[in-house]
């Protein structure tokens, strides 16, 4: 599953990227394989993304979002 994919409260281990280029800029905010990913919130229309990484709260795109694979 990818992290555009979780319901709120939801958490999830980053296994992978789809995007090559997309996960450089995500390594970066630090959304590295193994971390934990908790789906914290989700804007009124839907966009942007709000999650809990490396300890840390991360705003992002849902399309940037869907680059990332998950395992629960």
């Amino acid at each position: 599953m990818n992290l555009s994919e979780l319901t709120i409260g939801d958490c999830g281990t980053i296994v992978d990227f789809t995007d090559q280029e997309m996960s450089v800029k995500l390594m970066e905010m630090g959304c590295l394989p193994g971390e934990l990913v908790k789906l914290e919130q989700v804007a009124p229309l839907g966009d942007p993304i709000a999650i809990t990484v490396a300890g840390y709260k991360l705003s992002m795109r849902k399309q940037e979002a869907a680059t990332i694979l998950l395992k629960r």
